[in-house]
């Protein structure tokens, strides 16, 4: 099952539909980063490009720089726990969702990625229902990206 990138933050902005498009926009990005090195906003829009383009690597960096700006955006914690999770590293990414629980208890996009990668990802079953108990409480409506309801995959799981 795949993680979901935070909808809180766009990702494709302005026309960038096309490979040419994200290029242009990830360029003019690093170049207004060269006056603006402190921009959180740029940061992460070039993180977002990059994650929307699969350069994972790129998009940590990028992320990373976000946070060193600001370290407490649930947001960018989450795509960045995306990013570590496409890139091998799901230890990383569960650390990183919960950097954005404790920055934001009620992010509902980190608490079901947490749960995807803890169950698909670290085979922990347990942790993984207990990461989505904890969002179904928040929110009972609350489905997966192929639209099932979390508190109906706990029931199946248990």
């Amino acid at each position: 099952m795949p993680a979901l990138k935070d909808s809180s933050t766009p990702h494709v902005a302005g026309g960038a539909g096309s490979a040419a498009g994200f290029e242009q926009q990830i360029e003019e990005t690093k170049k207004l980063l060269e006056s603006q090195p402190d921009s959180v906003n740029l940061w992460t829009k070039l993180g977002n490009l990059y994650f929307d383009t699969d350069q994972y690597a790129k998009a940590i960096d990028a992320y990373s720089k976000s946070l060193a700006i600001e370290p407490d955006n649930a947001h960018v914690l989450t795509d960045l726990g995306v990013m570590y999770r496409r890139s091998g590293n799901p230890q990383k990414a569960v650390e990183n969702f919960d950097k954005a629980i404790l920055a934001a208890p009620k992010h509902e996009t980190a608490r079901l990625n947490k749960g995807i990668v803890l169950y698909y990802d670290l085979k922990d079953k347990a942790g993984a229902i207990q990461a989505w108990n904890g969002l179904v409480q928040m929110n009972p409506g609350a489905r997966t990206p192929n639209g099932k309801l979390v508190k109906d995959m706990i029931r199946d799981l248990s």
